[in-house]
Order: C-alpha cells, then sequence, then structure tokens
C-alpha cells in the first residue's frame, strides 16, 4: 500500500487547476454567447473622382467612394482606427449604434470627442450589444460626411435566423447626394454670408448617379438577378439633406427591418427613406425572366419652401439570361420606368410612416416604458438670428436664416461635452437649463407670430438614469412648415404616434400605440405636424439629438441630453481612452 502525502504546494496547484477549468467552462459558455473582436482601419485621404463630366478631390475612407462596408454579427467588438491624412478635422459616428457605456466612440465632433486633427488617430471601441440589421457609419463634422459613409451590416448571432424568408444574396443600397463644388467651401460660404447653401447636382446610388444625367450611362449601378429568387436590399439614406421616395418599376418590396429593429413586415411599391434612416426590404423576382430591365429610382420628398435638387438618380435591376439568350437582346431590351409621387405628397409620407409596427413577439420584444418620468415638449423649426457687426447678411436688417428646438438655436462648444460632463468642467461649457417647452405658445402651424428671432446657447437636458421619458416634437410654420428627420444618439426610442396641425395634449395621448410601436434612431417630424416618442434614459453619457437634414444641423437644429451615472458599477460610463484627440 502506498501511502500518499501532499504538500500544501500540491493541493494549491490542485486547487488552481480545479479553478481554470471552472474559469475556463464559465468563459466558454461566455464565448457562446460573445462575439469575436474585428479590427478595421480607417486611413482618411484625398482621392481624386470623377462624376458629372467633372474630376474633383474628395475626402475618402481608404481611397473608396462610397467607403468600406463594416461587417459583424450581434454581440461583436469592434476596434476601428481612424488615421487622418486630410487637412480638415473628423470623426466618424457610427450612426444607430447603441453605444452602452461607451459614448467616448460615438463620434460627434463637440459633444463626445474633440476631432482627430491631422496626421493624428483615434481607435473608436464598442461593442454591438442587442443590435442586428443595418446601420451605417459617416462623418459627424461640418459637411464631410457628403462623401465620408459607408454601411454597417450586422449579421444575426452564429445559428440565429431572420424572422422573414433567407434570402438567396444580400445587396446594399447606399443613397448618396453629389456636389460638383467642394461641399466645405459651399457651407461654408453659407455661413458667412447667411444664405442658403447651393443645392446638390445629383443624387447616388451607390456612389453612382445613373443614367438620367450627363456622362453618366457608365456611372450607373446595375443589380443583376435570378428569376424566382429572394434578394434583401439594404437601403440606406446617406445624403445630406433630402428624404427620398425609392422605387423598382414593376416590383413589390416587402418592408422586414427599420433602424437595425425587425418590424411586421409589410408589402409596399415605393418607400420613404429620411436622411440617418435604413430600411431592409425583400425583392422577390420575377418567377420567368423578362425581356425588360428595371429602373431602381430615387428622388426627393421636400416639403420646405427652399429651392431643392429635384433630379432623380436611376439603378437597373436586370434579369440573368440564360446562356442560349443572344447577348444583343439584353442590350437592347427597354428599360421600364419607376412613377415616384409628387414631391411634397406629405399625406403618402404620414400614411408609409404609420406602417411600421415592431414585431412585439416573445423573442423581440418591444419594451415601451408604460410609465413617464418626465415629459417634454420641442418645437423644431427655422427662425432668423442676427449676424455679427463685421459680418454682411442677406436676411432684413442683417440677419441670417437659423433652426433651433424650443427656439433655442444650439451654439457648438469648443470642448467636447462629454470631456466636460464627465470631468466635473461644465462651467464656461454648457449649461442644463435647456428648456422642456417653448417658450411661449403660439398657432405653431398656423399664421407664424410676428416675432422670428431665436435665442442661441449650449444649453442640454440633464436626466437622471433610467428615467423614462416621453417627448413630443412639433414642426412649426416658421420660414414654411418643413419635415425634420430628428436623430437621437444612444438610443432607439418608440414612436407612440404622429399627425398633422398642432399637438393636442388632451386628446392626441389616448391614441398613442404602446403595444408594438416602430423603435427606431431616426424620425421624420411631419411637415406642419407632431410625433411622439418615449425612451428610457439606461445609457450613461452626452447624447446629441438634431435634424439629420445637414443644413439645419449647420443652422442650430440640435441639442443634447445629458444622462448621469446610475449606482451600480454596469450603470457607469468608464473613463474615456488613453488616445482620445484633444481640442
Amino acid at each position: 500500500m502506498v501511502s500518499l502525502v501532499l504538500t500544501s504546494s500540491d493541493i494549491l496547484r490542485a486547487l488552481f487547476l480545479a479553478l481554470s477549468v471552472v474559469w475556463l467552462l464559465s468563459d466558454l459558455a461566455f464565448a457562446k454567447h460573445a462575439g469575436i473582436t474585428r479590427h478595421y482601419k480607417f486611413d482618411i485621404k484625398m482621392q481624386s473622382v470623377t462624376r458629372l463630366c467633372q474630376t474633383k478631390n474628395i475626402v475618402t475612407v481608404n481611397g473608396q467612394f462610397p467607403g468600406p462596408r463594416i461587417i459583424a454579427r450581434e454581440g461583436d467588438r469592434l476596434l476601428i482606427k481612424v488615421v487622418n491624412h486630410v487637412k480638415y478635422n473628423v470623426t466618424i459616428h457610427w450612426h444607430g449604434i447603441r453605444q452602452i457605456r461607451s459614448g467616448w466612440a460615438d463620434g460627434p465632433a463637440y459633444v463626445t470627442q474633440c476631432p482627430i486633427q491631422t496626421g493624428q488617430s483615434y481607435v473608436y471601441n464598442f461593442t454591438l450589444t442587442g443590435q442586428r440589421g443595418t446601420l451605417f457609419w459617416h462623418a459627424h463634422i461640418s459637411w464631410l460626411r457628403a462623401t465620408l459613409y459607408g454601411p454597417i451590416v450586422i449579421l444575426p448571432k452564429k445559428h440565429a435566423s431572420y424572422p422573414f424568408p433567407h434570402p438567396y444574396k444580400e445587396v446594399p443600397i447606399v443613397f448618396g447626394e453629389w456636389w460638383k463644388a467642394d461641399t466645405e467651401t459651399i457651407i461654408n460660404q453659407a455661413m458667412a454670408t447667411g444664405g442658403a447653401p447651393n443645392i446638390s447636382d445629383a443624387f447616388t446610388i451607390n456612389g453612382l448617379p445613373g443614367p438620367s444625367h450627363n456622362c453618366s450611362a457608365k456611372d450607373t449601378f446595375k443589380l443583376k438577378v435570378k428569376a424566382g429568387k429572394t434578394y434583401l436590399l439594404r437601403l440606406v439614406n446617406a445624403a445630406l439633406n433630402d428624404e427620398l421616395f425609392f422605387r423598382v418599376a414593376n416590383h413589390t418590396l416587402t418592408v422586414v427591418e427599420a433602424d437595425a429593429v425587425y418590424v411586421k413586415p409589410f408589402k409596399t411599391d415605393i418607400v420613404l427613406i429620411t436622411p440617418g434612416q435604413t430600411t431592409n426590404v425583400l425583392l422577390r423576382a420575377k418567377s420567368k425572366t423578362p425581356s425588360a430591365k428595371f429602373a431602381m429610382s430615387a428622388r426627393p420628398y421636400a416639403t420646405g419652401p427652399a429651392t431643392f435638387d429635384n433630379t432623380t438618380t436611376i439603378g437597373i435591376l436586370e434579369y440573368e439570361k440564360s446562356a442560349s439568350a443572344s447577348k444583343s437582346n439584353h442590350k437592347n431590351s427597354p428599360l421600364l420606368k419607376a412613377k415616384l409621387p409628387q414631391f411634397n405628397d406629405s399625406s403618402y409620407a404620414m400614411k408609409f410612416q404609420r406602417k411600421f409596427r415592431s414585431l412585439a413577439t416573445a423573442k423581440f420584444l418591444a419594451k415601451v416604458p408604460k410609465n413617464v418620468d418626465r415629459r417634454f415638449f420641442f418645437t423644431v423649426g427655422l427662425g432668423i438670428l442676427p449676424c455679427s457687426k463685421n459680418q454682411t447678411c442677406q436676411g432684413p436688417n442683417n440677419t441670417r436664416p437659423a433652426a433651433a428646438v424650443n427656439n433655442v438655436s444650439f451654439v457648438q462648444p469648443n470642448i467636447a461635452l462629454l470631456q466636460a460632463h464627465f470631468f466635473n468642467k461644465s462651467k464656461g461649457v454648457y449649461t442644463t437649463n435647456f428648456p422642456t417647452n417653448p417658450p411661449f405658445k403660439f398657432n405653431y402651424t398656423g399664421t407664424p407670430p410676428k416675432n422670428i428671432m431665436l435665442s442661441s446657447g449650449t444649453k442640454v437636458v440633464a436626466l437622471a438614469f433610467n428615467t423614462s421619458v416621453e417627448l413630443v416634437m412639433q414642426d412649426t410654420s416658421i420660414l414654411g412648415a418643413e419635415s425634420h428627420p430628428l436623430h437621437l444618439h444612444g438610443f432607439n426610442f418608440f414612436v407612440l404616434g404622429q399627425g398633422v396641425g398642432n399637438f393636442d395634449p388632451k386628446k392626441d395621448p389616448a391614441k398613442f400605440n404602446l403595444v408594438d410601436p416602430a423603435e427606431r434612431n431616426t424620425i421624420g417630424v411631419p411637415a406642419g405636424g407632431w410625433v411622439a416618442i418615449r425612451f428610457l434614459a439606461d445609457n450613461p453619457g452626452v447624447w446629441f439629438m438634431h435634424c439629420h437634414l445637414e443644413v439645419h444641423t449647420s443652422w442650430g437644429l440640435k441639442m443634447a441630453w445629458v444622462v448621469n451615472d446610475g449606482k451600480g458599477r454596469k450603470q457607469k460610463l468608464p473613463p474615456p481612452p488613453a488616445d482620445l484627440p484633444k481640442c
């Protein structure tokens, strides 16, 4: 019989081994649900590009236009190193990503970070939590997003399926807006003279204007499909200043997702998509190969009084022919046009927005806040501001057009709001007295008041962690009623209801949908109407909210929500990364 004598170091070793196995097993269990880390490098560089018979230098990522597609799965972590090789200050926003406890990576200049200066770099570090679908990234400083943008495709976790028929193929369709002139010069001149910036020269599909423009027959996006197959089109509106109607001639689309949230599927011939919105649609190809080609057309939905780019961008949907079909036939096949609504068809816009409903199933819950802690009523619209004494502006009495929320035109600070908040240095940077209601009541969608002068300031709303917020946004008729696509960073919100005219706080809330409202990050405030939303402030940080028409953002139609830390460790914003850019 052998006696076994264990030393204390043997016991420690065995204990460590046992603990290691437990850790390993728990890590494996976690890894099953957690994602992987994906690395991307974005070199911001100038690139010569020719469109509409003209060549110009544009700001790009890695020399690509549009920029590279980011593909990841729900639960993955992304580390994206952005290196600035151009003369402009740059930031990148990951539009629609919740950024839970990673506000330092959100990207809006002077809100969550100082910009990345020439020769500098910054690593955006965030995890894709509880989201799957189509989003996009774009520059978030001045008008650089005119050419700095690209799609984000978040696939479901491995072995998770779509709640709709699996498509044969997935295709990003990114709408953009093209100017022949330099966009930075355009907005800088407009801000200096107090005039409206020049309108764009074309819209694009995946960077290409299409055959309705000069020299652009070769610059046309073509989608080849097989008869009988189903395609998932991932639509993104990355245009600067225009909401767009989109249609594929002689084909019906099925909407299955919006802003990376699945929706109850519905069929439509025409999609309306505002800047900042994404919409996934299924296109089922015809069962037999037709002889024709089909236009995929987009053109603006425009409600304001200002001039707009009334051009149409066209892509071409064509069917793969069998080997026996001659090529010459294919070249001469007719192009069937896509009929789009009138440019100002606001009743179509309202009807279309109302079709969106959350799945609200056991698997895909609609977690609508049932109780409301704080209620806000925001007017959104235009007005005027005085120009400085050394400026000669085009408006009456040396004024310029401006835009505001609750009559406050936002003034961009010169250090980032998030840094000021995190280090308790808000004094002289921002104040927390953003108005809960407009400064005075008037007939918001009727005859405008005589005094349309706005106030200006860097004001925010401070919210305690986990506050449930109800917000009604009301368009005004000052300088003309207009649809405003409002985007909220850091959260999705539920769209409870919308209507034409002035919001009625006594009657309208009774009609709110609290069962399966659409969950979005960008919503059009209807022209001459209102929209009501709710969200839960469960993400500590500073979160920008602004009109996604870039001209209105430049004019001040923006504000921010400061969500304070909660008590728990996972309710607090971690400190900034070491490479956070300095102002």
